[in-house]
């Protein structure tokens, strides 16, 4: 999975489909991201000294990372995102529409360099 946080992503799939916004959280283990304003629900709290209106809020819920693409940064539209190594050795992520890096990802390597 190549999705950092603060990375701008569109949902391609589910009830959300075509809402674009910021990663929040990355859930690694279940594969899930937190999209702002993408999967929200409605959540029911009882009165409390820590919330002593209650109701309801809203909160956004995690999506499967399969649902979700990140946009170019130069088309402005969903790509699927590579990895490649650079002459110095080094690893970056990169748009495969547009071949836009998307930021480094490793230091770099000798045993990775072109020699």
């Amino acid at each position: 999975m190549f999705l950092r946080i603060d990375d701008e992503v569109e949902v391609i799939a589910g009830a959300d489909k075509g809402h674009r916004g910021k990663v929040l959280r990355i859930d690694r283990q279940k594969n899930k991201v937190v999209v702002e304003g993408a999967g929200r629900v409605w959540k029911h709290v009882r009165r409390s000294q820590k919330n002593p209106q209650g109701g309801r809020l809203s909160k956004e819920m995690p999506i499967s990372v399969s649902n979700v693409m990140l946009v170019d940064p130069t088309s402005g539209k969903p790509t699927r995102v590579g990895m490649r190594f650079l002459d110095d050795g080094s690893k970056e992520r990169f748009a495969k529409k547009s071949g836009a890096s998307l930021g480094q990802i490793a230091p770099a390597r000798k045993q990775h360099a072109k020699k």
